[in-house]
């Protein structure tokens, strides 16, 4: 409540929550009424974590009408009130999370998984390390063709990809300049931006947190920050997975390290190779790998990405400072030795990727098990198992994957497939465009 005090301007509050696509589903709430929301929460149906990516429930779920369509407690995260410099009134946003309303956490939220999941690296006297990079594009969709929109500085378009190039960026530098004040105002850690190999397309690095849920929270936060900072320089930002055929798709990439309860990093053994407990992570990520490409490749978009020769991984297999990998050991000091995880796209829910992840290295540090050798050259070019080649056969592998089960509460797994199994049923209804107006500003 402190923070509206000294915001007294702001008349109204958006309240919400992640769904396990990582739509914010909620409401709006006069600021007057705030004390309420910080005393008692609100109140959704559980069905409203569970929605399918147009916003329908899940036909058959048990959520819904076998159950009466019950409704679930939702409560203020640590976050507390945030402004939302976006919209033109002053306006706060509060993001919460699902429990029961004995209090025991909801086991369908997805940020209650990943908290999960932390639970397990606490209770095992260890601490996460998270950092994300997200890549998308500046879209100028008001026309029947995706194209980059034209520079707020010179009225040109640039309708070429330009790698690390500060004539793109200098191109846009209205909308980073108000995106980097955003980012302060609401706590986001954004560093460094760059331009990236489409058209329009860039990616911002978020700084690594020791909290795993602050860093899922920057990342679901900075999504929704984006978009619509963009929006207010009237072209639309993305992070669909691929929204052009020709050029690469955006992905979001994880880096991590573990910490003891006394601050030492368990990858850092003084050189390059790291640790032993770091080859056991790289295995558990592995071995999960193949369950867990339908939360790093949600929708059916997803796939084009994951093919070769595109900047996006398609072999399941580690190596050291190479980018064709799943898995990289990017070169550092021994003291920030770390994972980079490279399969996920943009357009994925943050909760879940980061859980499935930790929850990935974890096992593997757990069990003690051994990746194979890390391979030199082009990934692409060698004999890996490959990530499921198709959204239909990603569901399958979720459903069949014991890591998965492991790291999620079945509860989640079982909504999760009825939420996949029947937006995979209604895609095939969609031409193509209909499936880029569907996903551009959705995920």
């Amino acid at each position: 409540m402190e923070w509206l005090r000294q915001h007294p301007d702001v008349k109204t509050i958006r309240v919400a929550a992640a769904d396990l696509n990582g739509v914010a589903r909620g409401k709006r709430i006069p600021a007057r009424f705030a004390h309420k929301l910080v005393d008692e929460g609100t109140k959704f149906p559980y069905s409203v974590m569970n929605l399918d990516i147009w916003g329908e429930d899940i036909e058959d779920s048990p959520l819904v009408f076998d159950s009466g369509d019950p409704d679930g407690l939702l409560l203020p995260t640590e976050r507390g009130f945030l402004p939302m410099p976006w919209l033109d009134a002053p306006t706060a946003l509060m993001p919460l999370w699902m429990f029961h309303p004995d209090g025991r956490p909801y086991e369908g939220d997805p940020r209650q998984a990943l908290a999960r999941v932390v639970d397990r690296y606490r209770a095992a006297g260890l601490q996460a390390v998270v950092a994300t990079e997200l890549e998308f594009f500046l879209i100028d969709d008001s026309g029947r063709t995706l194209r980059v929109p034209p520079s707020p500085r010179s009225g040109k378009r640039r309708t070429g990809g330009e790698v690390l190039s500060l004539r793109a960026l200098d191109a846009f530098d209205q909308f980073f300049s108000a995106l980097y004040d955003a980012c302060e105002m609401m706590d986001i850690p954004a560093d460094t931006s760059i331009s990236e190999a489409g058209p329009g397309q860039f990616e911002i690095n978020l700084m690594h947190q020791a909290d795993p849920l602050k860093a899922a929270d920057d990342t679901w936060l900075f999504k929704m920050l984006v978009k619509g900072v963009a929006r207010q320089f009237g072209f639309a930002a993305s992070f669909m997975a691929k929204p052009y055929e020709a050029w690469p798709g955006s992905g979001m990439h994880m880096h991590f390290s573990v910490l003891t309860e006394d601050g030492r990093n368990i990858f850092d053994n003084g050189g390059d190779e790291g640790t032993e407990a770091l080859r056991h992570a790289v295995a558990g990520c592995l071995r999960a790998m193949p369950g867990s490409t339908l939360l790093f490749a949600p929708h059916e978009n997803s796939y084009d990405r994951l093919v070769p020769n595109a900047h996006a991984p398609t072999g399941i297999g580690w190596a050291y400072e190479n980018r064709t990998a799943a898995i990289r050991i990017p070169s550092s000091g021994p003291k920030a030795r770390r994972i980079e995880h490279r399969v996920a796209g943009g357009d994925v829910n943050p909760y879940l990727t980061v859980a499935a992840i930790l929850g990935a290295a974890l096992n593997g540090i757990e069990d003690r098990i051994e990746p194979p050798p890390p391979f030199k050259g082009n990934a692409y070019d060698k004999k890996l198992e490959q990530l499921p080649g198709d959204w239909g056969a990603a569901i399958e592998a979720f459903a069949l994957c014991p890591e998965i089960r492991r790291i999620f509460p079945a509860h989640l797994i079982e909504n999760y497939l009825m939420t996949k199994r029947q937006e995979l049923h209604y895609m095939a209804e969609l031409s193509d465009e209909e499936t880029v107006e569907l996903y551009l500003d959705t995920v």
